[in-house]
């Protein structure tokens, strides 16, 4: 069966960045995703359309096509009062913010100052050129629960 839209697909994945350096991975055959409803950034999606059970696919994104390059408009200098006395922060602690019109942003804190936090909102991937080695493990149609919800049963959802 062919990977088309409303389609399930189980994959092994391999994410290296351009000097090789493992980011992320799912060599399992746990990774399951929902094919055309945008659970995955589209390049990679668009290079796995087509695919069948058992085809390996390399497939290489430029950061323009994936989480963007980095924008420092992001990147601001926020008072330390801002965050509770007594919370402890860490550099790369992650966290959600809010925008004056109230839209959530997931943001980073990048450095601690005596008065100031400095946090990025860019996503933690902006600007990496993203490097795929992808196996196609199976394809099946999904159920009409998937397509409600928009996404694929994972493994401990499967009822048996």
């Amino acid at each position: 069966m062919q990977l088309t839209k409303d389609k399930v697909a189980n994959i092994n994945y391999t994410l290296k960045d351009k000097d090789s350096k493992i980011m992320d991975e799912s060599n399992d055959g746990t990774f399951i995703y929902l094919h055309g409803a945008k659970n995955l950034i589209p390049a990679l999606e668009g290079a796995l359309e087509g695919k069948t059970s058992g085809d390996k696919v390399n497939v290489v994104v430029p950061p323009e096509n994936a989480y963007g390059l980095r924008d420092e408009k992001k990147v601001q200098r926020v008072p330390r009062k801002m965050f509770p006395v007594d919370q402890k922060l860490e550099i790369g602690m992650p966290f959600s913010s809010a925008t004056p019109d109230g839209t959530a942003v997931n943001v980073v804190i990048t450095a601690i100052e005596e008065t100031e936090v400095v946090i990025d909102g860019n996503h933690p991937l902006t600007g990496v050129e993203l490097h795929f080695d992808i196996e196609i493990i199976s394809v099946r149609d999904a159920t009409k629960e998937e397509l409600e919800r928009g996404r694929a049963h994972g493994p401990s959802e499967d009822k048996h």
